[in-house]
């Protein structure tokens, strides 16, 4: 019972770290030379995307393409919440890792906690170079548009 929970945990937040990988890497590709198999190999074998969604997402050419491949998945609400709130999709997946991340802490006994650990640091980190980038570019008012509450 105790392997099932933990593998269940993991799986959870790392299909959720495959398909966000995915969608950046098509958003960031979009408009270069990388072929359609070229970002399809850059992809995981794994994640709740795979293999229809990744091959959808493999085929995008444009933004638009992608949101309505995230409109057809299991993430549809972190469309619906970043177009709602004028958030881009990269920080609303950010929030998400940081929510379920937080949430691992609330089981016991599995190594999920360890990587929980890490990505949380991982965030306090963004969040201090989104820090001292808008002071050394003068835009404190900007501060709270990056930062991502981690607890």
């Amino acid at each position: 019972m105790l392997g099932g929970l933990t593998a269940e945990v993991m799986k959870e937040i790392l299909c959720f770290e495959a398909d966000r990988r995915a969608v950046n890497i098509t958003i960031n590709s979009i408009g270069t030379e990388l072929s359609r198999d070229d970002r399809q190999k850059l992809f995981s074998d794994f994640g709740h995307m795979h293999p229809e969604g990744q091959r959808d997402l493999a085929l995008c050419r444009d933004f638009e393409q992608v949101v309505s491949v995230i409109v057809n998945s299991t993430y549809q609400n972190i469309l619906q919440k970043s177009t709602s709130e004028e958030m881009n999709i990269d920080k609303v997946f950010y929030e998400t890792e940081v929510m379920k991340c937080s949430s691992m802490f609330a089981q016991q006994f599995h190594y999920g906690i360890f990587y929980a650990y890490l990505k949380l640091r991982e965030q306090e980190v963004r969040n201090l170079m989104w820090l001292s980038e808008c002071i050394a570019q003068d835009q404190k008012y900007r501060i709270v548009d990056g930062v991502i509450s981690i607890f």
